[in-house]
């Protein structure tokens, strides 16, 4: 019996005055729902499939918002070491 492996057991416990739905006592990441590789553990296939999926299958809104970060990121490092754009000008 050394190879089975042992489950923990799961308890529905509500307490008595919660109004809610779902186990108040439940960790969860606020963002989980956004991920697609988070949730149940489906184990390295299931999350390798999701990440394929995810990279043919792009949101574009999510893209836009990271190219208008890095841009930022990259003038004000630009600012920061005082770079001079007059280099690509003509004379």
């Amino acid at each position: 019996m050394g190879f089975l492996k042992r489950t923990h057991n799961k308890f529905d416990y509500q307490p008595r005055y919660y109004k809610g739905e779902g186990n108040p006592f439940k960790i969860e990441h606020k963002l989980d729902k956004f991920r697609t590789t988070a949730g149940k553990n489906k184990g390295i296939k299931g999350k390798l499939s999701d990440a394929i999926h995810d990279l043919k299958n792009p949101d574009k809104s999510v893209n836009k918002t990271l190219l208008i970060i890095i841009s930022i990121l990259v003038f004000v490092f630009l600012y920061i070491i005082d770079f001079d754009l007059s280099i690509f000008k003509r004379n």
